[in-house]
């Protein structure tokens, strides 16, 4: 008992002293701040050691496990020290009620932080939801007036889609719908931050395909098309569009010459020579003014210049886009990613080269540092640098992709985990896009936070002092620095953090998804600041109309947080619904990790 009572001593001098260290800090933050500042120091020195022992030592003797320290950590090493005093017949040396004092107030200014930045919910809900609005929330108002009723909070605009002019009419909508539903509805709109892409990459042939299905037998059930057009007589003629609704394999559009055309009758074979040099026929099975549809029993490849011929009079076809291409690649491929932002030509012999949107990024990667492609289905690590001149080239050797390999598009995004990246939180068009923010909305969000210089950063431009500001934990540098990150952020009064799962999930790799986003909940909670949870809660709901099994508890999860982000899909209003119903219901029988002992009527014999 008397070792167990040194060890808890020596753990409050060394959080004493540890605190010291950051007093110019904690005097910079907001006074609505100080107590968090001050506890969120010593979560951080807390969690800096293992004291899983000490953790089993207090529970043998009925003492708190040290498991919910979060809300006021100093106090509830104090408390645990007083009961293992009072076993032991000795006065306790904390005051019992200053202790309970500062626990109950810990629980209130994290609520009131939450209400000052998010607002409340109408049916006194703990968790709020906000609701990404899609772009058809700028014209149809009944749509934003049913997310409000169906138990939407906070409606988020994502800044890196449409512009002002889509955004003041969904922001519009907002505030309509907030008058008609009685309850205040606040916007917040995410800054896209730097975005590390690839380059654009060479298109292939402008050829097409006309395409049958068959059933298994290989008997066609739906026959190849060809939409026919005249050509046009100015490049900025609108085409007439391809019929809707017609059964199997969308039709291949061409266009051909207008007196060819005009001499075309409903019966009328053409016969054409496909690229493979197969000859291929087709009949003209309905005509209208604006186009011909001649269907076929066989696949055919159509290129720009093909020759088609009808009664024999010949027209070459023209108006076939060229081919998107992408680059195919396998564990143990090598790619060269380069500052050359020129289209990548897939034609040319060696290791394919692709440019990145922003050459800074591949200036600073380090031999040995991962690159990760498309979300992390392709995963690669650096290999060589090669400096030539103004130009840098990373050669890359590829990790992982799925079974049979991968494909990599154009503009897809790169993650960089491991590189110290020279690049600001915002952007220029971040920076416009936030004085936006200011003049309309009630709440900023900020991607690409790092370090508490990214921070400092995005607090000399904001707007005006009582923007909400949201910080979005999505790299690994923002999770490693996050106790300074936010000791920087209290200094805003309007204060919380957005745990983004997607990135997070790409940089720190799945295995540690388990614990991670639970990690920024508890230290958010001893700042006593509220996190919004995003990423993919209950998506197979709103994408397809039916949850998954796993994302009910995953939003179960979730629904600790202050707030829980829903993305979009044709079924959003439904998802809003049900997660509103768990919120209510869960909001009952626990509070952040801590489980309410309600009464399960369940097991009821009686």
């Amino acid at each position: 008992m008397d070792d167990l009572l040194k060890e808890l001593d020596e753990l409050l001098e060394g959080m004493a002293d540890h605190a010291k260290q950051y007093e110019d800090k904690i005097a910079k933050v907001h006074p609505r701040h100080t107590v968090g500042a001050e506890n969120v120091v010593d979560y951080a020195y807390l969690r800096g050691h293992d004291h899983s022992k000490l953790q089993a030592a207090l529970s043998r003797v009925g003492a708190t496990r040290l498991s919910t320290t979060e809300p006021c950590v100093r106090a509830r090493i104090q408390a645990a020290h007083n009961v293992v005093s009072s076993i032991q017949g000795k006065e306790m040396k904390y005051s019992f009620a200053e202790i309970n004092h500062k626990m109950a107030k810990a629980d209130d200014l994290l609520e009131e932080h939450s209400e000052l930045l998010l607002g409340t919910s109408p049916n006194e809900s703990p968790a709020l939801i906000m609701v990404t609005l899609p772009a058809e929330a700028a014209e149809d108002y009944e749509l934003v007036l049913g997310f409000a009723q169906a138990g939407m909070d906070l409606a988020r605009i994502n800044c890196a889609h449409d512009g002002p002019e889509v955004w003041k009419k969904m922001i519009a909508n907002v505030r309509r719908a907030e008058k008609e539903i009685g309850h205040k509805l606040d916007i917040s709109m995410d800054l896209a931050g730097p975005k590390i892409r690839t380059a654009g990459i060479a298109d292939g042939p402008a050829v097409g395909r006309a395409r049958v299905t068959r059933d298994e037998a290989g008997v066609v059930l739906t026959r190849s098309k060809l939409w026919i057009t005249r050509k046009p007589y100015t490049t900025d003629t609108a085409q007439p569009p391809v019929p809707e609704g017609l059964p199997g394999r969308p039709a291949l559009p061409v266009q051909v010459d207008a007196g060819w055309f005009d001499r075309l009758t409903v019966g009328a074979q053409i016969m054409v020579h496909d690229t493979r040099g197969s000859r291929r026929y087709f009949t003209v099975t309905d005509l209208t003014p604006d186009g011909a549809l001649a269907q076929g029993e066989r696949n055919a490849y159509i290129a720009d210049g093909t020759l088609l011929e009808c009664v024999y009079e010949r027209t070459r076809v023209s108006g076939i886009p060229t081919t998107t291409r992408k680059l195919r690649l396998e564990a143990g491929d090598k790619l060269i990613l380069t500052t050359d932002q020129s289209d990548a030509d897939l034609e040319l012999p060696g290791v394919p080269k692709i440019g990145c949107t922003l050459p800074v990024a591949v200036t600073a990667i380090k031999v040995g540092e991962e690159v990760l492609f498309d979300d992390g289905a392709i995963a690669s690590h650096a290999i060589s640098v090669d400096k030539r001149g103004e130009e840098t080239e990373v050669t890359l050797e590829i990790d992982r992709t799925k079974v049979g390999g991968a494909n990599l598009a154009a503009y897809k995004g790169i993650n960089l985990p491991d590189t110290e990246l020279p690049l600001p939180s915002l952007t220029e068009e971040d920076e416009e896009n936030l004085k936006f923010i200011g003049e309309y909305a009630d709440i900023a969000a900020v991607s690409f936070i790092r370090t508490p210089e990214d921070v400092a950063y995005v607090l000399e431009r904001m707007p005006r002092e009582d923007l909400g500001l949201l910080l979005k934990i999505e790299t690994i540098p923002g999770f490693e620095n996050l106790p300074l990150v936010l000791l920087e952020g209290l200094q805003h009064e309007r204060f919380g953090v957005m745990i983004a799962r997607g990135d997070l999930a790409v940089e720190l790799g799945f295995a540690r998804m388990a614990e991670v986003p639970q990690q920024i909940q508890a230290v958010a909670e001893a700042a006593h600041i509220p996190t919004v949870m995003a990423t993919q809660i209950l998506e197979n709901l709103a994408k397809n109309g039916l949850p998954s099994r796993a994302e009910i508890t995953d939003a179960a999860v979730a629904l600790r947080s202050e707030c829980v982000m829903l993305n979009k899909g044709p079924h959003i209003t439904d998802a809003i619904k049900i997660l509103d119903k768990m919120a209510k219901k869960l909001g009952k029988s626990q509070r952040k990790n801590r489980i309410m002992l309600r009464h399960i009527h369940s097991w009821d014999r009686d």
